[in-house]
């Protein structure tokens, strides 16, 4: 069992860099970096918020449960 953090798919469909949204989420460009590869403990609602908001995506785009 696994969350995949599908990150990397919705920033390429939106045509975003991770230093464009590191600026516009407020985060820096490691922490963005550590969640996108999957090597995030968790992610704060607030900025899976701020994600979703930049991105204009649903938490589902991002996250994914597979056994």
């Amino acid at each position: 069992m696994a969350i995949i953090i599908n990150l990397d798919v919705m920033m390429a469909k939106r045509k975003m860099s991770l230093n464009e949204l590191s600026q516009r989420v407020g985060l820096t460009t490691v922490n963005l970096s550590i969640l996108k590869n999957g090597k995030a403990k968790g992610v704060r609602f607030d900025t899976l918020e701020a994600i979703c908001k930049v991105l204009d995506c649903q938490p589902g785009d991002i996250l994914e449960y597979r056994e």
